[in-house]
């Protein structure tokens, strides 16, 4: 049974941009089986799991990745999403920037699902990053082992003043801490505020 959806559903299904998906069809690599009278495309979902054609490397997009923890680090994220513009500008690369507000120990979010996405279906050639934490705070090293696998090459800008071990290790408990009293207080609760002021001065005068 033939079931018709719309160009941004296929992009969904496949993992690609509209744009991807619109190009893919200039260069005959994936063609739609209907068309409405508007002239709307339809694709058939069934035809869509076959396996795709695989760009080449050099023809790949690169994909860019930020991330911040929290809401009151949105001028980071906005620092950070400027940087990967211009050095992805600069060297010519077309590209997609992604960005992700939230926890580097939250693998639930919506950027960093379509990034990985992205990833397994070979739809890029080129994974840049500010630094290598923005990712993950865990787990990082395992998806550039597929990144590897996959023929993709990771840049990361900021490879420089890498912080101590210290300053990691503080960094990792104060996340993990961060995260189960917001679960076992509410993200907004002032217990939860006061805690949290509480261990960044703890783990100030801990790595100082």
């Amino acid at each position: 049974m033939i079931k018709l959806i719309s160009i941004k559903e296929a992009a969904e299904v496949l993992g690609v941009s509209v744009q991807t998906l619109r190009r893919w069809e200039k260069e005959g690599k994936i063609l739609p089986t209907h068309r409405t009278p508007g002239g709307q495309r339809r694709f058939d979902l069934h035809s869509l799991h076959t396996p795709q054609p695989i760009l080449k490397v050099q023809e790949r997009p690169t994909l860019a990745y930020a991330r911040v923890s929290s809401h009151d680090q949105k001028e980071d994220l906005v620092r950070q999403e400027k940087m990967l513009e211009m050095f992805c500008s600069s060297r010519g690369w077309p590209f997609e920037i992604l960005s992700d507000l939230g926890s580097g120990m939250n693998y639930h979010k919506r950027g960093l699902k379509k990034l990985i996405q992205k990833i397994l279906n070979q739809n890029i050639g080129r994974l840049v990053l500010t630094h290598k934490d923005r990712l993950l705070r865990f787990g990082a090293e395992l998806i550039f082992a597929i990144c590897e696998e996959k023929e993709i090459e990771v840049v990361i800008i900021n490879q420089g003043n890498e912080p101590t071990f210290e300053e990691e290790l503080a960094q990792d408990v104060l996340e993990i801490i961060t995260v189960f009293s917001a679960r076992l207080y509410g993200s907004r609760s002032r217990k939860n505020k006061k805690l949290i002021d509480n261990l960044q001065q703890v783990v100030g005068n801990a790595v100082h």
